[in-house]
This record gives C-alpha cells, structure tokens and sequence, in this order.
C-alpha cells in the first residue's frame, strides 16, 4: 500500500506539457479544480472526463502511476458513495426502499469528482521537478512580498515536503519489512492491537525524519543559504507562446463549465 502512495513524485519528459511554464501548470490547475466543482450535470462531468484524459495522454502519464495514487484514498471514495446512496431523497429504486436513483446518480458524480480532483493534481506534481514548481510558486506568490508574507519560505518548505515525500514513503516501508523480519503483525488482531504495534515503526522513522532536517538545514547553512533575499536562479522562467495557448484554452473551458451550469448540464 505504501509503495502505492506517488504524491509528489516526477516522471521526466520531453512532453507539451512538460515543457509549459510551472505558473501556467499552476495556475492551469486552479483553474480545473474551479471547472470541476462547476460541472453538475452528466454532459460537464464527461467533459472534465475528457479534458483529464487529453491531459494524461498529452503528458505520457500511464493510467497506472494514476490508480496506484487512487488506492490509498479508496476508504474515502467508498464512504463518500454510500453516504450519497443512503442519505439522498428522491424516488426509490424498488419500492419500499431507502436507495435512490437520485443517490445513485449523486454518488457515481462524487466519485468521479474525487478521482478527476486527485488525477489532475497528481497530473502538476507527476510533470514538474520541486524546483521548478517553487520557483512557479516564488513567482507568482511575489506581490505578496510587499505586505512582508515570507513567499520564498513557504515555498521551499512546500517544495521539500513534496520531495521527501516518496523518501519518508521508502523509509517507512523498510522498517515495516524489518519490524516484519523480527515477527511484528502489522495485519491482524483489534484496532487497539494495530495501534501498538505501529509504535516500533513511528519511532524509528520520526528518528530519521529529524535525522534528514538536520542534515539538510547543515547542507543549506554550509552553502550559505539565508532566504529569498539576492536569491538568483539557474533556469530564468519565460512564457513562451505554448503556455499562453494553454491558457486560452483553459480560460474557454472554465466559460463553458459555467454555461453549462447554468443550463444545468
């Protein structure tokens, strides 16, 4: 299950939507994310179902890397539809019976609004490095700068949680597989049960997380790092014509997820 986690991992490519600026990436994003809570009809979910499906081919992301990161959020998925299935009125499927069509129709809508939510941003962290993806954050956060909001430390502290991410993930799962080794059970007895036995595998890896911040605050201090202040960049950012394309494009589809909210398709 662990391995299954892939938040804030990069798959490098050469792909159209690799190459886009990470602020059109950004703000691209938040605009799907608003174009996805405007669908409320079959017509707008088919095509934010589109839209995402056109964006993972365009960015050679295989729909495998996309379920792998679904399955941890399987629980949720689930709970959210029988919830929807149970708890909405309307007219029953049989007679005499607390499920609805309406349900029915409201939670297979939930479901895919959770699974298009993760997919597309899984789709920014799966097609931008961490460092692209600061300096996108660094940018476009910089006016706020001038009401003293510390911009450059949130963001490379955004940046190092996504990228220690998969490394606390790999940590944890060869401790379980050592733990495992010396005869602990991970897997059965009562919750309370499993709650204990979880305690030789917290301790050990809040000892190697704190090992790696200090080892990575001595890393930055030795190369005299000290905050955004005169802070230059390898990789100047440049808008070509592609990210300006890209948000046309975006623009146009966030305009007609409203019209068809309006029209109620």
């Amino acid at each position: 299950m662990l391995k299954d986690i892939t938040l804030g991992q990069f798959f490098p490519g050469d792909t159209v939507v690799h190459r886009l600026d990470p602020r059109t990436k950004l703000i691209l994003v938040v605009v799907y994310i608003i174009a996805l809570f405007q669908a409320s009809g079959w017509v707008s979910y088919a095509a934010v179902t589109a839209a995402t499906a056109a964006c993972m081919a365009l960015s050679h992301i295989k729909p495998g890397n996309i379920f792998k990161g679904l399955k941890p959020m399987l629980f949720i998925i689930v709970l959210t539809a029988l919830l929807n299935i149970f708890y909405t009125d309307g007219t029953p499927v049989i007679p005499g019976w607390i499920i609805t069509w309406q349900g029915i129709a409201r939670a297979v809508q939930m479901i895919l609004r959770i699974i298009l939510l993760i997919t597309g941003t899984f789709l920014l962290t799966y097609t931008t490095s961490p460092i692209a993806l600061t300096d996108g954050l660094d940018i476009l956060f910089g006016p706020l700068k001038k009401i003293k909001v510390p911009v450059h430390e949130m963001t490379i502290m955004m940046s190092m949680a996504l990228r220690f991410i998969p490394t606390l993930i790999e940590e944890t799962d060869k401790i379980m597989s050592a733990q495992k080794a010396r005869g602990a059970d991970f897997e059965t007895g009562s919750l309370i049960s499993r709650a204990k036995a979880l305690l030789p595998i917290l301790v050990p890896l809040f000892v190697s997380a704190f090992r790696r911040a200090d080892e990575l605050a001595v890393a930055m201090e030795s190369r005299c790092y000290h905050g955004g202040e005169g802070r230059t960049r390898m990789k100047r950012l440049r808008m070509a014509g592609i990210d300006y394309a890209a948000l046309i494009i975006g623009a146009a589809f966030l305009a007609a997820m409203i019209v068809m909210k309006k029209f109620g398709i």
